[in-house]
């Protein structure tokens, strides 16, 4: 538990901590509420910014004592932030398809990393917390691509 001690007494542990429940905060509201108004910008572009800094600090916390699996998922979740922005400053041919999708699933993946983030603060037996994190994503993500299709139904996008 000494990894714990480190994390929550580090101002880059904070910081992660911070940007994370921030992240979690505007990425939900922005998945659940009316798209395109001024309120869901602003919010996006909070939930773009909290994202982009909790990936980034990622890179700062070695606990594994190197690069590890969660640094290649940040590493996906920067690719889908880029992937949702991108189309809304080219606005391209079927812009906004590509923009719901990728922030969407970036969300969803927000919330199955919170579980590994979890496992790693409260299992301390590898094998419980391998197969703890693998049933809590699965769920996550099943109950994600179920708001998602819902709100792309909602959007004509399906």
């Amino acid at each position: 538990m000494n990894y714990l001690n480190d994390i929550i007494h580090s101002n880059i542990g904070w910081f992660h901590f911070l940007t994370a429940v921030l992240a979690m905060i505007t990425g939900t509201i922005v998945l659940l509420y009316k798209k395109g108004t001024t309120f869901h910008k602003r919010t996006g572009y909070i939930y773009v910014v909290a994202m982009l800094s909790l990936n980034i600090s990622s890179f700062f916390i070695m606990s594994f004592g190197s690069f590890s699996l969660f640094h290649f998922f940040a590493i996906v979740s920067l690719v889908s932030i880029f992937g949702g922005m991108l189309p809304t400053i080219k606005k391209r041919k079927n812009w906004f398809g590509y923009h719901f999708y990728f922030m969407s699933w970036s969300v969803v993946g927000l919330f199955c990393a919170f579980w590994a983030e979890v496992g790693t603060r409260f299992v301390d037996n590898i094998k419980d917390f391998w197969w703890m994190v693998a049933l809590a994503t699965f769920v996550t993500a099943f109950i994600g691509s179920l708001v998602i299709n819902r709100e792309a139904k909602k959007l004509n996008l399906k």
